[in-house]
């Protein structure tokens, strides 16, 4: 399998994982936030779904799938805010109404994600695209960063339901 086929088939990982832990969750389940100030499934699947559309919007020199989005999920975020620093306040301020709308965003992401991934080559893999760090970041880079951060929420929110499943 070439580095696309690995990519595509992460990425589709991803939004099957993503899918299951959105599954038949009831409103208090999806704002539920362990202890009082853990995040919320809402918030964890939210901030992986811009993450990811951020990231990739940005490596595909492409508009952001939340500029069309945030208005269908009522949320007021701007394209600059992905949710990384948010306060204990903004978290709560996630309020998703259906889960199916997160669902829906999250599927719209990645298929800007497979139509970015369609262009990847060895020459774009290796790309700067990040001149704060020492070395500089790579295109493919970023995309095994996207991967891991995607992962690391969704094992959040699988763990955050099984809580209020027991």
């Amino acid at each position: 399998m070439d580095p696309r086929g690995v990519l595509t088939e992460a990425f589709g990982r991803i939004t099957e994982l993503y899918d299951g832990v959105a599954d038949d969750l009831d409103d208090e389940t999806l704002h539920h936030r362990p202890g009082g100030t853990g995040n919320s499934i809402a918030w964890l699947l939210w901030h992986l779904a811009r993450v990811q559309d951020d990231h990739v919007a940005d490596l595909a020199d492409a508009p952001q799938v939340w500029e069309e989005w945030q208005e269908k999920l009522g949320l007021p975020n701007g394209t600059d805010d992905i949710g990384y620093g948010h306060t204990s306040e903004q978290v709560d301020a996630i309020r998703i109404s259906d889960p199916e709308l997160l669902v829906a965003y999250h599927h719209e992401v990645t298929l800007a994600t497979a139509r970015y991934l369609q262009t990847v080559d060895e020459r774009e893999l290796e790309r700067e695209v990040d001149q704060h760090w020492d070395p500089p970041v790579t295109a493919g880079q970023r995309l095994v960063s996207i991967i891991g951060d995607c992962l690391q929420h969704l094992g959040q929110a699988a763990y955050v339901k099984g809580l209020r499943q027991v």
